[in-house]
């Protein structure tokens, strides 16, 4: 498939899909959107692949945020479309995407930005990152999950302190209230995202799937029951016998 926006690369079971709008700060904008969807979408259908890495092009921004003049003269109507529609193809898309997402936030990661990399499984953060959500300094709200994901990641207060004060926060203070997991030189990042990305690589996809979905349950009520049950079903799957017959064998696992 061909894209406008974006730039998807693999090597062996890693894909690293890479947002290419630079003149814009790698804003969203709708058809970049639905390009990510795509991606994503393609990615988790392919067998080959077990990870995937999303970062932004350039050395200044992940993504700057939501494309605003896109949708300056919405209505109600059209803004809540906007706002379901986003979450439904791409943001919700990738965070319960069978195959871990990685996060390379790679400088600026504001608004839908953040809000993008939030919805990654884990989030590797360049020395140079700025994160925020400033959506009230233009009398609106994060619209893509920002409200929903943050305080899940960095605790209520918090997370109320950033979205209603709209400040940004460089990357060690993220890392210190738990919004990334890692920080590194720029230089760094995406050699030290593809090292963990090759370390989860060579795990059971099977399991890493059930992993994914009982973790994303894990502030439900359905949340253990949840674990129970893939616990269960992986005993009839082909990824716990080999990785059990590997252990006993003293080999390592061919998943």
């Amino acid at each position: 498939m061909i894209y406008n926006n974006i730039i998807l690369e693999t090597d062996g079971k890693i894909a690293t899909v890479t947002i290419n709008r630079p003149e814009s700060l790698n804003a969203l904008n709708s058809q970049t959107i639905q390009e990510l969807s795509d991606a994503f979408g393609n990615l988790n259908s392919d067998k080959n692949i077990r990870v995937i890495i999303l970062t932004g092009s350039g050395e200044k921004s992940f993504v700057a945020g939501a494309d605003i003049k896109e949708f300056s003269d919405f209505g109600t109507s059209a803004a809540e479309e906007l706002s379901r529609n986003g979450q439904h193809i791409l943001f919700n898309k990738i965070e319960n995407l069978s195959k871990p997402v990685i996060a390379a936030v790679n400088g600026f990661a504001l608004g839908g930005g953040l809000e993008l990399a939030m919805a990654c499984h884990i989030r590797y953060a360049s020395e140079n990152a700025k994160l925020g959500l400033p959506e009230v300094t233009l009398g609106l709200i994060p619209g893509y999950g920002g409200t929903q994901r943050l305080p899940k990641l960095v605790g209520k207060g918090l997370a109320n302190e950033l979205i209603f004060s709209a400040k940004m926060i460089n990357a060690q203070r993220a890392k210190e209230i738990g919004l990334v997991n890692e920080v590194f030189s720029l230089e760094e990042l995406l050699p030290k995202t593809n090292e963990l990305a090759a370390l989860i690589s060579k795990n059971s996809p099977l399991g890493i799937s059930k992993a994914i979905a009982s973790v994303n349950q894990s502030d439900t009520e359905n949340g253990f029951e949840t674990e129970i049950k893939s616990f269960g079903e992986l005993f009839e799957m082909e990824d716990k016998k080999e990785g059990v017959a590997a252990f006993l064998e003293k080999r390592k696992p061919l998943f």
